[in-house]
Parts: structure tokens; C-alpha cells; sequence
């Protein structure tokens, strides 16, 4: 059901049935580092090419989310999933592999809540009955695209942030034979933000003014206080970007508890780690949102949050025809049940 101008609600509350969560040896070090499922002590994966070692992430996190839930892949109608390597072909390539009519969708750093919101959508409306849907991000490969490649060892300002190497997964189902298990109550589809800036070391300055419009847009459509959610978390603005998102959203007359606005990016890697401003890429609120904040509504920390997934849109095509960076978030309810 529509409501307010850009929110869907769930009435159905399609069922988070099962996530699976894949990182590398960065992430093997961060601060969430229990909260994966799968592990690797190297970049390349037992790839020859860091694109390849990405396509193996989203296989690992998919199958584990499929497993956990007991569910044949045969049994699921569609597979969604996007990353930000050209023409998306990490994710393209795991749909070769896992062989599920597959929807490709690129959001940048969105595209996990933005997978998430589509697959409840279907789901809630008796599109399927289970919808895989997940994000990815590889370090290596991403960074070569979009700034340097890492062998450059160029040296980076501290506004920029560290591309997660990771993927998260989730299996949405119209119902489960499980207890205790999250359920999507609504999603705020996100429309571009664009203020201009044109620096790609930045992009949380970047995002954070279509954080605050999807989170005030959420609001405003869904008619409700920000105390209605026990956590509001951004995809991956950073220290700069989530403090000027803050700084929004009081503008915007939202009272927020600044205890419970998080950003994923400040939350996976610990403080030691040279991460400058914080974690991002495509798989960092995957990665995040389908391994700790999921396990941490289990343990009932949390039994209402609010993911706000953040994404730049742009391309090494447009940086180098001088355009600015458009940018857009996504936001998903999640409740247990």
C-alpha cells in the first residue's frame, strides 16, 4: 500500500527468513568481525582477478542465507542484487551461478536497501513466496574504478572512506515456520539529491543531504516520531557525512536521540583501523544489516529499526566530464516479530 507520497507499507510483513554475511581480511580484523558468516584471509579469494574474487562474496553470502533457511533455490522465484562494478557483472555472475530469474539493480551504496524494499514489495503482494536479494563490495576492484588502485598506494585525504570488502544476503518469504524473526513493515523510496559537490573523496558530504530528505520524507509519509524506532542507521556516511546528516534532520525539525542515529560505516571497522572517515561501498550495510544489527535484534537489543542506505551515483564517465555527484538513499522498517 502507498502512503504518504514515496513509502510503501507491508500489511502482509514479509519475514527476513535467513542472512548470510561473507567479508575479507579487513573485515576479518573490524569490530564485527563475529558477526560473519564466512571469512577470507586474503583479497584474491582463490580468484585470478579481484572482479572474480567479488563474485564469490555474493555466492557465498546467497547460499548461506538459502541454507540457513532451509530452502532449495528452486524453491525461489527471483534473485535481486547489484554491486558498483561496471554493469553490475559481480552480481551478474553470481545469478550465472545460482541460477534464479534475476532482477539487476544499482543504487551505489543504496542498492542494498533498495533490493530489500523491492523484494518485500514483490513478496508482500503474493509476487513470490521467497525473493533472495543482496549487495556486495569488493576493496580491490572498486577502488581501481573509482579513485586508485590500491598498488598505486596514493595517499588519501580524511574525508575519504575505506570500500568494504563484503557481501550480505537476505531471504525474504511470505511466511516461515520460525520464530523470532525480523519482518519488514515499510520501505521510503528515495528520489536524487544532487548538492552539487563534485569531490569522489567526499562522498559522505555527498549523501548525507538525501539521507536526511529519505529519513524526513519517512517520517512525514508514515506519520510517526523518530522515538518509534529503537535505531536509525545510515548506510555509510562516515564521521562527516552522518554529522552533517544529523545536523539536517534537526534542522528539519526531526528530534533524533544522537545515541540512536549510527552509520554502518563507522560500526564495522574498529578505531585503530585506517579507514579515514569510515567504511562504505555496496556491501557495507549488506554486510552490517544482515549480520550484526539482524543477530542484535535477536538478542532483543533492538526490536524496531530504521536502514537508511546511502549511495553516490556516479561513474568514472561522469567524474570525467566534470559532473556533480547525484546521490539517493533508501530507507526499510525492519521489526521483530
Amino acid at each position: 500500500m502507498l502512503k504518504g507520497k514515496q513509502s510503501w507499507v507491508f500489511q502482509n510483513r514479509p519475514v527476513i527468513a535467513a542472512a548470510g554475511v561473507s567479508g575479507g581480511p579487513f573485515e576479518a580484523n573490524g569490530n564485527l568481525s563475529e558477526d560473519f558468516d564466512v571469512l577470507h584471509d586474503d583479497l584474491w579469494m582463490g580468484e585470478d582477478s579481484y572482479e572474480k574474487a567479488h563474485r564469490i562474496l555474493l555466492e557465498e553470502a546467497g547460499q548461506t542465507a538459502l541454507n540457513k533457511a532451509n530452502v532449495q533455490k528452486e524453491d525461489v522465484q527471483f534473485y535481486i542484487a547489484g554491486d558498483l562494478i561496471n554493469q553490475i557483472t559481480p552480481s551478474s555472475l553470481s545469478a550465472r551461478t545460482i541460477q534464479i530469474p534475476y532482477f539487476g539493480v544499482f543504487g551505489a551504496c543504496s542498492t542494498s536497501m533498495e533490493g530489500l524494499a523491492l523484494a518485500s514489495f514483490i513478496v508482500n503482494y503474493r509476487g513470490a513466496d521467497h525473493v533472495l536479494t543482496g549487495a556486495s563490495s569488493h576493496n580491490a576492484a572498486v577502488e581501481k574504478q573509482f579513485r586508485y588502485p590500491t598498488e598505486y598506494g596514493g595517499q588519501k585525504p580524511p574525508t575519504a572512506q575505506w570500500t568494504v570488502t563484503g557481501a550480505g544476503a537476505a531471504l525474504v518469504s511470505a511466511k516461515s515456520a520460525g520464530s523470532n524473526l525480523p519482518v519488514t513493515t515499510s520501505a521510503t523510496i528515495g528520489k536524487v539529491i544532487d548538492m552539487g559537490l563534485t569531490d569522489p573523496f567526499n562522498m559522505g558530504g555527498a549523501m548525507a543531504p538525501a539521507a536526511a530528505d529519505t529519513i524526513t520524507a519517512h517520517f512525514k509519509d508514515m506519520q510517526l516520531d523518530p522515538s518509534h524506532y529503537d535505531l536509525i542507521v545510515t548506510g555509510d556516511l562516515g564521521r562527516i557525512g552522518q554529522e552533517t546528516a544529523y545536523e539536517l534532520l534537526i534542522n528539519n525539525g526531526l528530534k533524533i536521540d544522537r545515541e540512536k542515529f549510527k552509520d554502518c560505516g563507522l560500526m564495522i571497522y574498529k578505531d585503530d583501523q585506517p579507514v579515514q572517515s569510515g567504511g562504505s561501498g555496496a556491501g557495507c550495510s549488506a554486510a552490517v544489516l544482515y549480520g550484526h544489527l539482524l543477530n542484535q535484534m535477536k538478542q532483543g537489543t533492538y526490536r524496531r529499526i530504521l536502514v537508511v542506505a546511502t549511495g553516490a551515483l556516479l561513474s568514472p564517465l561522469t567524474f570525467q566530464q566534470s559532473e556533480s555527484i547525484p546521490c539517493i538513499a533508501h530507507a526499510v522498517s525492519i521489526e521483530m516479530t
